[in-house]
């Protein structure tokens, strides 16, 4: 019959829910403690309770060596025949117990330092038992009780163990009373110093994940899947869902008839938002979706590999895409797990001018490229330092005449041409493709003699090879097709 001492141990351990040898063990390191402290000794101590009597025995144990050389220190080891003349059975590595006396003489400090050790162990044993049972149920959703409210923390009882809610776990619109029941996420559990902290939450995605599986019976038999969450606690929350049945509306199933089922979810929430959205694979469509209420004029994929979007939505709606402080916006990003830049439509049209604008003075542009200027010409504005387009377009009329051999009229050719050029860039850009910077096929540049001993290089159509010998106009082509007769002054004698 097992003694009273051993029943204690025993509804002890049923009590912290730990084996009773743990228990047991912690007795007799607590005694082997208390006695080492009564006796001031080095010696190596080992305690034995016995389970009936309710006993316990102390014992300095030495390992047996073979010679007395090899004893190095007294109180651990003996000789093998010392040893035998307490045991004539033992062997060299075995070992000797010689009892040690403890009963009547511990006293109250002895009992104290006991009492200290198994409370220790017993500790350590629940600390290593509630880390056992919770660390596997991460994530899980479990009910509480209040238990009590330490400034921002709240402490819960949830049955075997406590836990603890932080602040940054919290909803903001939550408020809790002592003894009140919640259901809460398991968020991780922490080895501390004080004992295994079991922190629970209810900002968790999770915790709405298990109310919609709760509320929805779709979505608790599969036929409708949570495909992703995006939650900001106590403000909004965007859920997207999928139906695995062609007849059964996924969004639908969620909100319930007169949008009782998500009300309730609202209600156990505590008034929380709740955006329902259909889940879609394309990313372009998932994106409009994901930032209603907003109306998004168009989503364009800037680089799929980084995952970034580009979403450009009517000014009118842009504050409304963005959302409170960044939050629709945000969100949609979450849900996603894609990057999202939001224009309105008058930021993208000042970025494409800007790009426009960048574009053409990023590279200066010879005044060969210009069709209508010919070599004779092109050198006498090389001559005066004028090598590029863009050098020449910023030039006044006044600048050009003081240019040695250009006069007014050649200074209005020079306009029409470089007006011509620029038109074409636009057309081509407009148009996205490269815009044409070749002369037309059949033209050659003339220098043209003008009034006052003036020269002008414009371009002239080319005879063809048969044709009689003839004054041919010279003509000014531009890239729309149009043609200008040149005045007979102007024409290549």
């Amino acid at each position: 019959m097992a003694s009273e001492l051993y029943n204690t141990i025993d509804a002890l351990s049923r009590e912290k829910g730990i084996d009773p040898q743990i228990v047991v063990s912690a007795v007799e390191d607590a005694i082997v403690v208390a006695t080492r402290k009564y006796y001031k000794t080095q010696e190596n101590l080992r305690a034995q309770l016995d389970k009936d009597t309710g006993k316990i025995r102390a014992f300095s144990v030495r390992t047996v060596v073979e010679t007395p050389e090899q004893v190095e220190d007294p109180l651990l080891q003996i000789t093998l025949d010392e040893a035998r003349k307490a045991d004539p059975n033992v062997e060299v590595g075995g070992e000797i117990q010689t009892p040690k006396v403890t009963e009547g003489i511990l006293g109250r400090i002895a009992a104290q330092i006991a009492k200290q050790v198994i409370f220790q162990k017993v500790r350590e044993a629940e600390r290593d038992t509630v880390y056992n049972e919770y660390i596997g149920r991460v994530g899980e959703i479990v009910n509480a009780t209040v238990k009590r409210v330490e400034g921002p923390d709240v402490i819960f009882d949830l049955g075997k163990a406590e836990s603890r809610m932080p602040r940054k776990e919290q909803s903001r619109l939550e408020s809790f009373a002592v003894g009140e029941r919640v259901r809460v996420v398991i968020a991780r559990v922490e080895r501390a110093s004080k004992g295994p902290a079991v922190v629970v939450s209810r900002a968790d995605p999770a915790l709405v994940s298990n109310l919609f599986q709760t509320e929805v019976p779709e979505i608790y038999d599969g036929t409708v899947v949570i495909r992703a969450i995006a939650r900001e606690a106590g403000e909004r929350t965007k859920i997207a869902v999928l139906s695995k049945d062609k007849d059964v509306d996924a969004v639908g199933a969620c909100v319930g008839m007169k949008g009782m089922r998500v009300q309730s979810i609202i209600r156990e929430l505590r008034g929380e938002k709740i955006d329902i959205i259909e889940y879609h694979e394309d990313p372009v469509t998932f994106a409009e979706k994901a930032l209603q209420p907003a109306k998004v004029s168009r989503v364009t994929i800037v680089d799929s590999a980084d995952k970034h979007l580009e979403v450009v939505v009517d000014d009118s709606q842009l504050s409304l895409a963005i959302g409170k402080k960044g939050q629709n916006v945000r969100l949609a990003a979450k849900l996603l797990n894609w990057k999202i830049d939001i224009k309105s439509e008058e930021e993208k049209r000042q970025e494409v001018e800007q790009q426009m604008s960048q574009l053409v003075s990023a590279a200066p542009t010879p005044l060969e490229s210009v069709p209508g200027l010919g070599e004779g010409l092109i050198e006498k504005l090389g001559a005066a330092g004028v090598t590029t387009v863009e050098a020449l377009a910023d030039m006044t009329p006044e600048q050009l005449e003081a240019i040695e051999g250009i006069g007014p009229k050649t200074v209005e050719k020079i306009s029409l041409a470089v007006n011509n050029y620029f038109s074409s860039l636009e057309a081509a850009a407009a148009a996205d493709t490269p815009a044409a910077t070749e002369p037309v096929e059949g033209q050659a540049a003339a220098d043209v003699q003008a009034e006052g001993g003036e020269t002008a290089e414009l371009a002239e159509e080319a005879a063809p090879v048969d044709a009689p010998t003839a004054e041919v106009p010279v003509t000014e082509v531009s890239t729309e097709g149009s043609t200008e007769e040149l005045p007979s002054s102007e024409r290549q004698e």
